[in-house]
């Protein structure tokens, strides 16, 4: 056990913990004795260091310390040498755990985005406070209760909007698109907010049950229950769709109780592994499934990762549903929180977790950094072969590849401007306070003058983007004058070059209008059906959709994707995953 920590030796308290003080071990093998005292010196050595070169500049430095800075900075550094996932809390900032465990908070439930030193109102989430008193998307907050907010961050507008639940606090607003009478102001009773894990559920035609699943907190697993309660009273429901597109993951017990909808009671899904083999912890489903045949799919992307990972993993390793999308994130860590003095918290990698065919998914290794600091996926030459149950091979190290990969196109310089300038959240603030509520947001479409009036409402002046086309006529411009090329003849033929190729904003526009449109009817769809409405309108044109029903409708392709190889090959090195009945 460490001996008590004196307030001299506080400053390092970040390090102790990180380098294992007040964590507990996790598994792996013993090191040698040289090589652990060898450690141990260096430990205690840099420690000293680290207290008397903090007294030293306290004492003697011509000015005064910033000490609350000047050690979140010393941690900041400390972790930024392990992975991105272990993270200090000091008091103030422990919400943002709670948050990520619980998806709950004291406040008036809405999303606010910031912009220009001023906050507004992004949406409004559904059954809260904010939504039942009527504030909007695109509300302008100017004042709460008797603060004045205009040209405050929106971190600190929303600490005033947070608070104890059953105390009121008043919101003035200025509203675009309403008239004169702009300024409206609102009395909200706080409550505990429960940020949605599932924003919609639904039949989709063919006898597709469709779920969208965003986080995994502690109310994901019933959410998902709900949903697949909804379809089993549906006659037309005949296959599954769990969508884990964009979740970043969560809570493992949250996956591990959404796994046991769909396998055995007693399968084993997960292993995590620390330091020390004794800690080695092993997950199996805990109740008998409600959907143990259904053929399922599983979308997944990028931004698929952690508890999402491990849900989609244990799928794919067991056979029992058919990946769909590109390649996950690759998130094979897991990590827990310890306890520091004065109510500080680190949130600490304390494992790698392992899905039943044996093999880890972590893509990046943080343990082997290159000289710069940064850290490099694992090459494909480096990845080792595995097996599912149904002996289908699969690799480690790499996230997950889907049985059956959709391509998606790249984002332009334009969309990505477009989006992070709010251009299309404005305009779907004006188009919903203009246009009349439609039957189904399936169905909203943009006439011409919609377009147009969109385009014509982006000031080119102040809308930066990167034009691909002109930075390469810079670079060889720049290139021909350092190498004696920057002859009148070629200057003319740059300049033609340029010329062709330099589209005005709105020419811009119009030609990727097919792509922009469908960015911007998901946004519209949010202001009238927020959070479902989203959802909805993306499944209008969603190729990987469009994939799965080409699965499920062609007769015996879902069952031969998940069929066991036809001719054998080389052993991997996982193993099937075992079930029990215990």
């Amino acid at each position: 056990m460490m001996k008590y920590i004196t307030p001299r030796l506080l400053p390092a308290v970040g390090m102790l913990a990180l380098l294992g003080a007040t964590v507990t071990a996790a598994p792996g093998s013993a090191p040698e004795s040289a090589a652990k005292n060898s450690h141990d010196q260096a430990y205690q050595r840099n420690i000293v260091t680290f207290n008397a070169l903090t007294r030293e500049l306290e004492e003697n430095y011509v000015d005064s310390i910033r000490i609350d800075d000047a050690f979140k900075a010393a941690i900041r550094g400390m972790l930024q040498t392990v992975d991105p996932y272990t993270e200090y809390y000091a008091y103030e900032d422990q919400e943002k755990i709670q948050r990520m465990t619980t998806g709950s908070y004291g406040g008036i439930g809405s999303y606010i985005l910031g912009r220009d030193g001023n906050t507004f109102i992004s949406e409004p989430i559904v059954g809260s406070p904010a939504m039942k008193a009527g504030l909007k998307p695109g509300d302008k907050i100017l004042r709460v209760d008797s603060i004045d907010v205009v040209g405050l961050n929106s971190d600190k507008t929303s600490s005033y909007l947070k608070g104890v639940p059953g105390t009121e606090v008043t919101v003035t607003v200025s509203r675009p698109y309403v008239g004169p009478d702009s300024i409206l102001t609102f009395t909200l009773t706080r409550e505990k907010v429960v940020e949605p894990s599932v924003p919609w559920y639904g039949m989709l035609p063919g006898g597709i049950g469709y779920v969208r699943l965003n986080q995994y907190i502690e109310s994901s697993a019933a959410d998902v229950k709900e949903a697949l309660e909804s379809f089993q009273t549906d006659p037309a429901f005949k296959y599954l769709v769990l969508d884990l597109r964009g979740n970043g993951g969560g809570l493992v017990d949250s996956a591990v109780e959404i796994l046991s909808n769909f396998l055995p009671k007693g399968t084993e899904v997960l292993r995590t592994r620390g330091k020390d083999a004794s800690t080695e912890k092993i997950y199996k489903t805990r109740h008998a499934p409600i959907m143990p045949d259904i053929p399922m799919a599983v979308l997944i992307d990028g931004g698929s990762a952690s508890a999402a990972e491990i849900t989609a993993g244990a799928l794919q390793d067991l056979d029992r549903a058919v990946l769909v999308g590109s390649r996950s994130f690759g998130k094979g860590l897991v990590q827990g929180t310890r306890p520091l003095p004065y109510n500080g918290l680190l949130k600490v990698t304390t494992a790698k977790y392992y899905i039943p065919s044996g093999r880890l998914i972590q893509a990046l290794d943080y343990s082997h950094r290159n000289p710069d600091g940064s850290v490099a996926r694992v090459p494909d030459s480096l990845t080792n072969l595995y097996r599912t149950a149904h002996g289908r091979e699969v690799r480690d190290g790499g996230g997950l590849k889907p049985d059956s990969i959709v391509e998606w196109p790249e984002m332009s310089n334009l969309l990505y401007g477009l989006i992070v300038g709010n251009h299309l959240f404005d305009y779907s603030v004006k188009y919903a306070a203009t246009h009349q509520a439609p039957d189904s947001v399936e169905n909203i479409a943009l006439t011409d003058a919609d377009f147009e009036d969109f385009a014509t409402g982006i000031d080119a002046a102040s809308f930066k983007y990167d034009k691909v086309c002109n930075q390469l006529i810079d670079n060889l411009r720049e290139t021909s004058r350092l190498e004696g090329y920057d002859s009148p003849e070629v200057k003319v033929l740059l300049d033609s070059l340029e010329a062709k190729l330099d589209h005005d904003l709105r020419g811009d526009i119009y030609t990727k209008r097919d792509v922009i449109e469908e960015y911007l009817l998901e946004e519209i769809a949010d202001r009238y059906v927020p959070s479902a409405g989203r959802v909805r309108r993306e499944l209008v044109r969603d190729p990987a959709l469009e994939k799965v029903r080409r699965i499920f409708a062609t007769p015996g392709l879902y069952e031969e994707i998940l069929a066991a190889p036809k001719a054998p090959a080389a052993d991997g090195k996982g193993v099937k995953a075992k079930t029990s009945g215990k």
